[in-house]
């Protein structure tokens, strides 16, 4: 299926939860429709976290080009500002080709940004920052996150109690600015992409069979080598567990296994339980977002659905 010319672009979203099935169905759509996929992956961006961030192999990124893969150290932070800088001349790039941009990942923030534009908020303060590290190692980073729950208790529903990264920026901003985060957030934002941007959200109709999917993936990741992946890594890169790509969830569990915090029983258990986790938090963004076409990732005919759904869409016969 070729895309004809039309104002703005199309670009189709496909999002869901860990082992939901977006990369396999990601796949199925282009052999039938001219794309390029463009990752909405927070962890896919890091080198050499092959593994544990389910990457596709070196054969199928071949066969379908693929953007916002493999372009960052693991020692580097990767924010949804960047990933809004990389992703829209990723889009426009594609567009000109006269192909679709497939954006696919479970990174809802990443899309969030996309769909929203980014909010305009202050840079970093290393002073302010210190302040707060200081105060998070006196007192626990869940301490803070039940003061974020006072000053800016909207942000600190979205976020986990040991999440530290979000609790230090939120705390952060209203230090700067003596405003919550998520006032600041609902104005300012920057101008939206011009792209129409279509959602599918794949959602499960059993919970349990995801649970049992996200299981056997992770058994798969261990089978596979993740604990050697991540050996290496340390191995080959001055990496500490505060940063973003080993706060990623399996890798977090690895470094901790690795530190001799619980053995390899314990570990398959707590990165099971992670990623259950993380799947959850995925769907409750999901829930959340508006003017998206929802589809049963375990649905048998799952790719003709989204296909035909797809179709109609591009081709304006609804």
């Amino acid at each position: 299926m070729k895309l004809g010319p039309t104002a703005p672009p199309p670009a189709l979203m496909i999002m869901g939860p860990t082992g939901s099935g977006k990369s396999a169905l990601a796949f199925e759509l282009a052999q039938r429709i001219d794309v390029e996929i463009v990752s909405v992956d927070s962890a896919q961006v890091y080198r050499g976290m092959d593994i544990g961030t389910a990457k596709p192999a070196r054969d199928e990124l071949a066969r379908v080009p693929h953007h916002l893969v493999d372009i960052v150290d693991p020692t580097e932070p990767y924010s949804a500002a960047r990933f809004v800088r990389d992703a829209r001349p990723a889009m426009d790039e594609v567009s000109a080709r006269g192909r679709l941009p497939l954006l696919v990942g479970g990174t809802m923030l990443y899309f969030k940004a996309l769909r929203e534009g980014l909010s305009t908020l202050p840079g970093a303060d290393a002073q302010v920052r210190a302040r707060i590290e200081h105060r998070a190692a006196e007192r626990g980073w869940p301490a803070l996150h039940a003061e974020l729950a006072r000053i800016d208790p909207e942000t600190a529903r979205r976020l986990e109690p040991g999440d530290a990264q979000r609790i230090q920026r939120a705390l952060e901003i209203h230090e700067i600015t003596g405003e919550p985060m998520s006032a600041l957030v609902r104005h300012g934002r920057d101008v939206p992409h011009s792209h129409r941007l279509l959602g599918i959200a794949l959602e499960p109709s059993e919970r349990t069979v995801l649970h049992q999917r996200i299981a056997r993936r992770f058994d798969d990741m261990l089978g596979r080598g993740l604990v050697q992946e991540v050996v290496a890594l340390r191995a080959a890169h001055a990496l500490d567990p505060a940063l973003p790509s080993m706060r990623s969830v399996g890798y977090r569990q690895v470094w901790q296994y690795l530190d001799g915090a619980f053995d390899l029983a314990a570990l398959r258990e707590k990165g099971i339980a992670a990623t259950r986790q993380l799947a959850k938090r995925q769907l409750t963004w999901l829930r959340g977002m508006q003017n998206v076409e929802r589809f049963d990732c375990l649905a048998p005919d799952l790719a003709e659905q989204v296909f035909e759904a797809v179709q109609t869409r591009l081709t304006g016969t609804e």
